[in-house]
């Protein structure tokens, strides 16, 4: 039997770790963050390999993660926030698969990521980090349309996860 992946997309701090890893255990199915996935393979953090080796290798390594997890099946995929505003990533995993864009409301993004264990942020280096969110959510905002938009403001994770698998349920 056929088991469909879901991915998991939107913005730095929507839930897409926290809502995926609950989603995996539920289904029984790979939890797989991509980000973390480059990072394993990379030695370096993110933000290192952004330093280091630039945008376009970290783009290039994104592409080729898209590659591989696209042939594959029974896994939950947390993607990096950009990765599926790329037309041929978002092909090549969504074919595979469902494809959920989670959002939430800048100033609980805000909140999230500043507890976030995760460490600094460059995107959010700024004097007004919250502005900064308002303006990215903007630039992306036609790009995650085009996917399932679940909400996960003002929501548990446990209830995001519940979203999702109604979602999932037979038409």
């Amino acid at each position: 039997m056929s088991r469909p992946n879901i991915i998991l997309t939107g913005f730095m701090g929507s839930g897409k770790t926290t809502v995926g890893k609950l989603l995996a255990r539920q289904l029984n199915y790979l939890f797989v963050d991509t980000d973390h996935l480059i990072e394993q393979r990379c030695g370096m953090s993110v933000q290192e390999i952004f330093k280091n080796k630039g945008e376009a290798t970290f783009r290039q390594m994104e592409a080729e993660i898209a590659r591989e997890l696209g042939a594959g099946e029974g896994m939950v995929i947390a993607t990096g926030g950009r990765l599926m505003l790329d037309p041929l990533n978002a092909q090549v995993l969504g074919a595979q698969g469902s494809v959920y864009c989670l959002a939430a409301q800048p100033d609980e993004i805000l909140q999230r990521v500043a507890r976030s264990a995760q460490g600094q942020r460059p995107l959010l280096d700024t004097s007004n980090p919250l502005e900064r969110i308002v303006d990215l959510i903007r630039e992306r905002e036609e790009g995650y349309a085009r996917f399932t938009q679940i909400s996960t403001s003002g929501k548990k994770p446990q209830q995001v996860m519940q979203d999702i698998l109604a979602q999932l349920q037979p038409r």
